[in-house]
């Protein structure tokens, strides 16, 4: 699941209509690993939770969208729940 995570949280910060990951509200949308934290990223046997800090300029459910078209492959057939956690 480490690899997982950070390979999603690559993922996402690709995209151009991201300026970074969040960690949510309270900062409880992470994957704890040991000896470390994978911010903006949750990855659970049944979903995968996403928050992100999105550029201004389009609709935010185009940018949502987006974010789960890059983390397809990588998920399986788990759902990606996306969260805009701020805009810059």
């Amino acid at each position: 699941m480490s690899e997982l995570a950070h390979e999603i949280a690559v993922a996402v910060r690709r995209c151009p209509d991201v300026a970074d990951l969040s960690g949510g509200p309270f900062g409880t949308v992470a994957t704890y690993l040991p000896g470390e934290r994978v911010s903006g990223v949750a990855v659970r046997d049944g979903d995968v939770e996403i928050s992100i800090v999105a550029q201004l300029g389009r609709p935010l459910p185009e940018i949502a969208e987006e974010v789960r078209t890059a983390v397809a492959s990588l998920v399986g057939d788990r759902p990606v729940n996306v969260h805009i956690g701020g805009i810059q």
